[in-house]
């Protein structure tokens, strides 16, 4: 049966009017992003009960409020696939992010599929189906769009509601549920999703740690990401990462300094950029010494960790393979690093049912109580007698 998308403004009301009442639907987007700074809405898939639709969001005259509306019902539960993106488009777009929601990639981590496991993946594992990727870089402002596209898109939605409903029962049976709070509570945060100027320069990795050069740093850099948002365009489009630093290095004071700078395109500079740029340099120049940037000192860590961090490496791996979860969900190596210099970490590996699970082992491990060997092809931790 041939696939055709709803593009009418009537026939989006009307299904989305059928999902109210329904326990969930399953959600995905198709997207562009390679050409402009917000992303370009193409396509929405939504999978009910007993229908599933790809939404024409680019059809001219479509009122997509009733979609806006279904994905706003606090009532609802919207279970996306690694949804971080999607979520973030619904939020610019209502103002509000779609929940309640539920992520199958956060959930398969609970359930051991391991680290960020592909939606190919866990639908294959899951429920036996094949996952056809090869129209997975399609130009999705083209139309019409092929059968082939269309299956694609939809199979993101259709396969995924008895994943879902798979997760679900092995997380509600193995009472694991509430460990996804934590991952959740970072997907519907707002603030994992506010694209704030002022905090643009935080992308910017450089080692120089002069916090005069930071605060134009910060200046420019927020000049750029309000200009792109305003042009809706790549912020490397206005300048790219490797100009800004510069200039923040080296501070012109005039446009034709900053044409003679090595790594600044004498054609992004022209007009009123760089004047603005100007502009963002002495605003940088301005700021009062004691509202500069701060750097948290980095506490120097006590030597010969290293061993101690590599054995708490092997218990972690250990039991996240026999609890069957993925390591990543625990802790980190920053984490790791962090336990074996401090007992009182401030980690999520030491709180909650992280320190149930490894945290209480790995404090033991470090201080003498328990053992790690190995016999075969498998480790154990064996508890130590306590001298006298």
């Amino acid at each position: 049966m041939d696939i055709t998308p709803i593009a009418d403004s009537a026939e989006i009301e009307a299904f989305c009017a059928r999902q109210r009442g329904v326990d969930y639907i399953t959600v995905d987007t198709e997207f562009l992003r390679d050409r402009t700074y917000w992303p370009q809405l193409c396509l929405v898939q939504i999978a009910g009960p007993k229908e599933a639709v790809a939404i024409d969001t680019l059809a001219p005259g479509a009122d997509l409020t009733p979609m806006y509306d279904l994905m706003a019902d606090k009532d609802l539960l919207k279970v996306f696939h690694a949804g971080r993106q999607d979520v973030e488009i619904f939020f610019h777009r209502m103002g509000s992010i779609p929940e309640p929601l539920f992520d199958t990639q956060v959930a398969a981590m609970v359930c051991g599929f391991g680290d960020q496991v592909g939606y190919e993946t866990l639908v294959s594992k899951l429920v036996g189906a094949r996952v056809d990727k090869s129209s997975r870089f399609t130009d999705w402002s083209n139309r019409p769009l092929s059968q082939k596209q269309l299956k694609y898109a939809l199979a993101d939605v259709t396969h995924l509601r008895p994943a879902y409903e798979k997760l679900a029962h092995s997380l509600e049976k193995s009472g694991r549920t509430h460990w996804l709070d934590q991952e959740m509570d970072v997907l519907m945060n707002p603030g994992t999703y506010r694209l704030e100027p002022e905090k643009a320069w935080r992308r910017l990795k450089s080692r120089n740690k002069n916090r005069r050069f930071h605060a134009i740093l910060r200046e420019l850099a927020a000049w750029r990401e309000r200009e792109a948002q305003t042009r809706n365009v790549p912020r490397n489009r206005i300048i790219r990462d490797d100009a800004i630093l510069e200039i923040a290095a080296q501070v012109p004071t005039s446009v034709e300094a900053l044409k003679g700078m090595r790594a600044v395109s004498k054609g992004s500079v022209n007009g009123d950029t760089g004047y603005a740029i100007l502009e963002a340099i002495t605003n940088g120049q301005k700021i009062p010494e004691a509202e500069l940037p701060v750097f948290e000192r980095t506490q120097p860590r006590p030597s010969g960790l290293g061993p101690i961090t590599d054995l708490l490496k092997v218990l972690l791996k250990h039991v996240t393979e026999t609890e069957n979860v993925a390591p990543r969900l625990i802790a980190s190596s920053e984490d790791l690093e962090r336990i074996a210099a401090d007992d009182n970490a401030d980690v999520p590996a030491l709180q909650g049912w992280r320190r149930e699970l490894f945290g209480d082992r790995a404090l033991a491990l470090k201080a003498g109580r328990v053992a790690l060997t190995a016999k075969g092809s498998r480790t154990r931790v064996i508890d130590i007698e306590k001298g006298p």
